[in-house]
């Protein structure tokens, strides 16, 4: 990721970013994808750069954080499709987890991923609200955990590692994050759908 110097600025996107896709996220949606796309894709570019090369990892998270978002943004219908995809072949993964061992038949998970496209496609409103809430709730969390002083976080900035914003992260060790995301993510759906995703 980026120089330990820009930690802060960079905390503070995160939660600011974070939080305006929890509760803003639909109504926001193509400025929400152009954030996560612009972190995204400065997250991978900078990480192609050596670790002393200041500059470099400034110039590629630029570089990269402009293609992401660029991406995203012209991609978001596609976006949404594969989303709902995910979620077909995770109720496949789930239910035949319950049922028998293994893994389910490809023609299971192909059918199902294919429903889900669909049915995302046409729950659009729903699967951007529920995303949008989850997802900024997620990248809220850990930009407050950053913002606090993560000992993780910072023994990773002080071993000079530039994959500093690993998204699983603040899940070990704590197992309140997990509640707190689902909770946070819930608010975030009612007050998107209650206020700032109602139709009018």
């Amino acid at each position: 990721m980026l120089p330990s110097a820009y930690q802060i600025p960079a905390t503070i996107a995160l939660v600011l970013g974070g939080a305006l896709a929890c509760f803003a996220g639909y109504r926001l949606f193509k400025l929400v994808l152009a954030i996560y796309g612009f972190i995204f894709g400065a997250m991978i570019a900078s990480s192609m750069m050596g670790v002393s090369n200041t500059a470099g990892m400034l110039i590629a998270a630029l570089v990269g954080g402009l293609a992401g978002a660029a991406v995203l943004v012209l991609a978001y219908f596609v976006g949404i499709a594969l989303v709902g995809a995910g979620l077909g072949a995770l109720v496949v993964h789930l239910v035949w987890q319950t049922i028998r061992t293994g893994d389910p038949p490809v023609v299971a998970v192909i059918v199902f991923a294919v429903l889900g496209a669909i049915g995302a496609m046409l729950l659009q409103r729903y699967v951007i609200v529920v995303a949008t809430a989850f997802g900024g709730a997620w990248t809220l969390i850990t930009g407050t955990l950053v913002m606090v002083g993560d000992r993780r976080i910072a023994r990773a900035v002080s071993a000079g590692d530039v994959w500093i914003l690993y998204p699983t992260s603040g899940f070990a060790g704590r197992p309140w994050v997990p509640i707190v995301w689902v909770l946070l993510g819930a608010i975030g759906t009612a007050v998107q759908l209650g206020v700032t995703a109602r139709r009018e």
